[in-house]
């Protein structure tokens, strides 16, 4: 389980950081540049309406089993920091540095989505809202795969020192 030399390891990565940026809050990234162009409205009209049903669905989601999905991510993480950092379990390590930038996205998310339901956002302001939040999202990403790589070539150069 040599997560951190296998090729695998990073195309993962790679492809759920993209992923993470080319979906925020639930709405792919061609409508919110279609909505931000377009003149006819039509555009702006159809972000507008797929914004609202993922942000009713996010804020649902949060309210009716909000804690318990908490406790389970708390456990799950617990678990994972124990696992990579107590007993160095490499595999632990990896899908530790792979999953809990996700924290931060997420409550970024559910801030966003509370702050476009309660400000009443339309229109321009709304695209705008998503933007920064997919900014926010790309530049954890970043920070992200900074700590994940510098991780990963100490942990292989510090396993080929020591055999």
């Amino acid at each position: 389980m040599r997560s951190f030399s296998n090729l695998w390891y990073w195309i993962v990565l790679a492809v759920v950081w993209s992923s993470a940026g080319q979906r925020v809050l639930g709405v792919p990234w061609d409508m919110v540049i279609r909505a931000r162009k377009t003149e006819d409205g039509e555009a702006l009209a159809d972000f507008s309406e797929m914004v609202r049903i993922n942000v009713n669905r996010r804020l649902r989601m949060m309210h009716e089993s909000g804690l318990v999905l908490a406790g389970l991510v708390a456990f799950v993480l617990t678990s994972l920091v124990l696992l990579a950092f107590v007993y160095a379990i490499e595999f632990a390590q990896a899908v530790f540095l792979l999953a809990f930038p996700f924290i931060p996205v997420t409550a970024l998310s559910l801030r966003t989505a509370v702050a476009i339901r309660d400000r009443d956002l339309d229109g321009l302001a709304l695209v705008k809202a998503v933007e920064r939040l997919r900014l926010y999202v790309q530049l954890i990403g970043m920070a992200s795969i900074f700590v994940t790589a510098m991780w990963g070539m100490y942990h292989n150069m510090s396993a080929n020192v020591l055999g």
